[in-house]
């Protein structure tokens, strides 16, 4: 159960992590995802958006509900939530030891749906699952896009999932307008990236640099290339992650797209702060805030 609380202003009511049938309202758009209702927003504004990656149930179930709350008031306009997996090969350090705490910690994949249930009583800001494939083809992959669906999940980011061998799963998904967010990255070959491009839905995420998540100094080389590679594959938002940290990397990256996605620095503030949760959540708060300040100074 997620115990009833409140913290930096906020209250989790109390909630049965399996709640088989329940499913939550989604945003009012053509598609009936709250992914596309945002980047629709955001290009009607003329604004770059900002996606926030946390680990799920790092430290734990009740902290990921504040963390998420807490990021969305300071300006995330999507987040994303990591399911820890015991091989994430993906991902560096940070992301690595974060998943290792939640895990030991007693997280598992009905007991994130169920944290998203709850979440979904307090607030629409589209939820996106990054988990590894296995955790989702031990779950069943029908019953796992109808829980993620009933739970009120928008879409799923799978790393280790080729876009060629997504169509199992893909299948599923689109059943309850769950989105499979596909990826691409500067080692990806064009008739791979015409692909994504054909079935991305949402937006699609792409890689900045080759090798795993962390953050780094600077602009990777041949970023705008890449870009202008990916672009003409999709009409779709393209969100960039990997590397950046900083109010000024995401400012310089967010002219490329229409997205920045960062990971490593929130987590690694999740893990500094674990033990003081209000300056937890103070501290990312202040992170996001001035990330989402940086992007929205950029013509």
């Amino acid at each position: 159960m997620i115990e009833k609380q409140a913290s930096a202003g906020t209250r989790i009511d109390r909630e049965r992590v399996v709640d088989a049938g329940f499913r939550s309202e989604t945003a009012a758009t053509g598609s009936g995802n709250r992914i596309d209702a945002v980047f629709d927003r955001l290009r009607l504004k003329g604004r770059k958006g900002l996606i926030a990656y946390i680990t799920a149930g790092d430290p734990g179930y009740e902290a990921t509900a504040d963390l998420v709350l807490a990021m969305e008031r300071a300006g995330a306009d999507l987040i994303e939530l990591g399911v820890p997996f015991s091989d994430p090969m993906a991902d560096g350090p940070v992301i690595q030891q974060a998943s290792m705490r939640a895990l030991a910690g007693g997280t598992t994949p009905a007991g994130i749906l169920g944290l998203v249930r709850c979440l979904r009583r307090q607030t629409q800001v589209p939820l996106l699952l990054m988990t590894y494939y296995n955790p989702v083809l031990h779950y069943g992959l029908a019953a796992f896009a109808a829980d993620a669906a009933a739970a009120g999940v928008d879409g799923l980011i799978v790393p280790d999932l080729p876009v060629e061998e997504s169509g199992p799963l893909l299948t599923e998904l689109q059943q309850h307008r769950v989105y499979l967010i596909p990826f691409a990255a500067p080692t990806s070959t064009p008739e791979r990236l015409a692909r994504a491009g054909q079935l991305a839905q949402g937006f699609i995420y792409c890689v900045s640099l080759t090798g795993v998540t962390g953050a780094r100094e600077g602009l990777p080389p041949g970023i705008e290339e890449f870009m202008q590679r990916v672009r003409v594959c999709t009409d779709r938002p393209l969100a960039i992650g990997f590397g950046i940290a900083s109010p000024v990397q995401a400012a310089l990256m967010s002219k490329l797209g229409d997205a920045v996605i960062v990971g490593s620095a929130i987590v690694s503030l999740v893990e500094q702060y674990a033990a003081e949760r209000e300056m937890m959540l103070q501290q990312v708060s202040a992170l996001v805030g001035s990330l989402k300040q940086a992007i929205s100074q950029v013509d």
